[in-house]
C-alpha cells in the first residue's frame, strides 16, 4: 500500500509547486532595492550636460524615476501614463535614459515629448546597475526618505498606474 502512496504524494505535491508557479505574475521580479536608499545618480543632465541630477535634493517628496531609451517602443507606449502621473498627479518624474545616445534620446523627447523633469544620460548603464534595472522600461517610486519603496518592471499602463502606484504614492504622501 506504501508503494502506491509514496508516488502520488511525490506527484501531488510536484503538481502544487507547478500549481504555484503558473499562478505568479511573470513580471513581478523581485527587486533587491525595495526599502533600501536610492543609489546617487551622478550623471550629467541630457538638456543640460553641465549639470547633474542630485537624489538628494528631492528627499522630503515622493517622486518616480522612470528608465527608458529611444529604441525602446513600449516606453513610447506609457508615454501618455507617464504624463498624466507628472501633470495630472502633481507626481515630480525624473528619467534616467538607460545605454542610449544622447542625440538619439533628445530628438526622441522632441518628437515624443517630455514628461519629464529633467533626465540623466547613463550611456554606459552603469547606474541602471547600481538601480537593479533588467532592462527598459522599468519605474521606480522613492518617498520621502529616499527610499525605493516599488518597482514596476515593463510598461505602466493606465491600470497599473491606477490599481498600484497611484495608491502607493498616496499612502506615502
Amino acid at each position: 500500500m506504501l508503494r502506491y502512496l509514496l508516488p502520488l504524494g511525490v506527484f501531488m505535491a510536484m503538481a502544487i509547486f507547478l500549481a504555484m508557479g503558473l499562478s505568479r505574475d511573470p513580471r513581478a521580479v523581485p527587486s533587491a532595492m525595495i526599502d533600501k536608499p536610492a543609489p546617487a545618480i551622478s550623471l550629467p543632465l541630457l538638456q543640460a550636460p553641465g549639470q547633474q541630477l542630485d537624489v538628494q535634493s528631492l528627499r522630503g517628496q515622493v517622486w518616480l524615476l522612470n528608465v527608458w531609451a529611444s529604441w525602446c517602443a513600449p516606453c513610447r507606449e506609457e508615454l501618455p501614463v507617464l504624463r498624466e502621473a507628472a501633470q495630472r498627479h502633481g507626481v515630480p518624474l525624473y528619467g534616467l535614459n538607460y545605454k542610449d545616445k544622447p542625440d538619439d534620446a533628445l530628438a526622441w523627447l522632441a518628437r515624443n515629448g517630455n514628461p519629464y523633469i529633467a533626465s540623466a544620460s547613463d550611456t554606459d548603464g552603469r547606474v541602471g546597475i547600481e538601480y537593479g534595472v533588467y532592462g527598459v522600461p522599468e519605474t521606480f517610486v522613492i518617498d520621502g526618505a529616499g527610499r525605493i519603496r516599488y518597482k514596476q518592471l515593463g510598461l505602466i499602463t493606465p491600470e497599473i498606474w491606477r490599481t498600484r502606484i497611484q495608491p502607493l504614492i498616496k499612502e506615502l504622501k
